[in-house]
């Protein structure tokens, strides 16, 4: 009997050795394959527009005409008509100008280039030329910094009538950039490629797609002298299949399990899915209940891998009259929060009208939570800090992560300054980083939205 265990039991030591041999090679699994969430800044949307309307400006342009868009009501009228109910007016006003800051600074998180449905098929040689171009342009935003901190393109998908097309402009793009984009020089990126590049395989309704994406990858990695691993996609979820395959079981944990961690996210695509499942046109939304079922399988699907979720867009655009924007901008910044409240932290912008809602509602989201947040942790790290009332809640530690995360994304994004963050919680950001991420390395610097 040890001495560390000064009263006899059943199951001895040779015992507790058979267990650790049976059950190495499932603590290996679970190690590789769910190591938690990274803890890195994830954009609170994407901007999807045609490959041949960008510009090294882009970003810039969509702020200006997004602050133009409210013009008419007001920065602040906007703000009170979408606040959530009960709000206090102080709170709005510092969001406000959390909001007109953002749109002069950072207007645009993650950009798409589109040579997919938004870029439509105009010729082998005409789509040749704009890959090119393309690949030159975002190395062009990248010196001038101008590029959005994420930025990439969704070529088009694996299906037979589009999969050669699909994989030369990815190859000609990528190849370009590496080749040609001059980052390297520019002291961007030591692999030529900016920090930011994220690809998008749109339409995915087989694991074979996304397998021959893990050996283009590989293929390009090889050939442009990058790392291993350094190419990673996100995965359009716009099928049926995805959420139940023709053996009757789900794709997405094959596909994330399968593709040697080169899947970081999957995106949910409301008009194409909700058209495979022959909804009708009129009642196609991120709201409906098909669409809900899906985004709680992928959320399932995903849960403890590190991949990230997004949810999909409205079309409903804030284009029209002023009272036609005032209900769009409502439907879009109602449509934000819910997804938010349901744990999808990305969305897809369509409109530079769309970005003072975006903002809106994801800084109210985190802004409401963050005092009660903030007060759960304080009594949660010290039950008897000075000045702190008696435990009025008993968090676990799993509840504990979860506030911890919330802080932290609210921090990644700009809603909470590092300041508001010890002010409010007594904690610095890199424990709060610990303490929402104990899997993750702690990062040497935080990359917030800047707010």
């Amino acid at each position: 009997m040890s001495a560390d265990y000064p009263h006899a039991g059943v199951l001895g030591a040779a015992f507790q050795q058979r267990a650790a041999q049976r059950l190495g090679g499932t603590d290996e699994l679970l190690e590789r394959t769910y190591p938690g969430d990274p803890g890195t800044r994830q954009p609170v949307h994407t901007v999807y527009l045609p490959a041949d309307t960008f510009t090294a400006d882009t970003a810039r342009q969509w702020g200006i005409r997004a602050a133009e868009s409210v013009a008419g009501i007001g920065v602040r009228a906007l703000g009170e008509r979408v606040a959530p109910e009960g709000v206090a007016p102080e709170l709005i006003d510092q969001m406000v100008r959390a909001v007109e800051h953002k749109l002069t600074t950072e207007p645009i998180e993650d950009l798409r280039l589109d040579f997919e449905d938004g870029f439509g098929d105009r010729g082998d040689a005409e789509e040749d030329e704009w890959a090119v171009r393309a690949a030159r342009t975002v190395a062009e935003a990248v010196r001038a910094g101008t590029a959005p901190p994420f930025i990439g393109i969704r070529f088009k998908c694996f299906e037979a009538p589009t999969r050669d097309r699909g994989l030369r402009t990815l190859d000609l793009f990528l190849t370009t950039l590496v080749r040609e984009g001059g980052l390297q020089e520019a002291g961007m990126s030591e692999d030529g490629l900016p920090h930011g590049l994220i690809l998008t395989l749109p339409k995915v309704s087989a694991l074979e797609q996304v397998e021959v994406m893990v050996e283009a990858c590989e293929q390009l990695e090889n050939a442009l002298g990058l790392p291993a691993g350094r190419l990673r996609f996100e995965v359009q979820m716009e099928t049926a299949p995805m959420i139940l395959g023709p053996d009757g079981t789900c794709l997405i944990p094959s596909m994330l399990h399968r593709t040697s961690g080169r899947v970081e996210a999957l995106h949910y695509g409301t008009y194409d899915y909700s058209d495979s499942l022959q909804i009708a046109a009129a009642y196609q939304s991120m709201e409906h209940p098909a669409a809900d079922h899906a985004k709680a399988v992928m959320q399932v699907a995903v849960a403890g891998t590190g991949v990230r979720l997004s949810d999909g867009s409205t079309n409903i655009l804030p284009a029209g009259d002023e009272q036609q924007k005032l209900g769009a901008w409502r439907l879009h910044a109602r449509l934000v929060r819910r997804s938010l409240e349901r744990g999808y932290y990305q969305g897809w912008d369509l409109h530079p009208a769309q970005l003072p809602t975006r903002f809106f509602a994801t800084y109210f989201f985190y802004r409401e939570g963050f005092a009660a947040a903030a007060h759960r942790l304080r009594v949660y790290r010290s039950r008897s800090v000075p000045g702190i009332e008696a435990a009025d809640v008993a968090d676990e530690p799993a509840t504990a992560r979860a506030l911890a995360r919330f802080v932290h994304r609210g921090v990644l994004c700009g809603a909470i300054s590092e300041q508001e963050l010890q002010e409010g919680a007594d904690i610095g950001t890199q424990e709060l980083f610990a303490l929402a991420h104990p899997k993750a390395a702690v990062p040497a610097a935080s990359t917030t939205g800047g707010n």
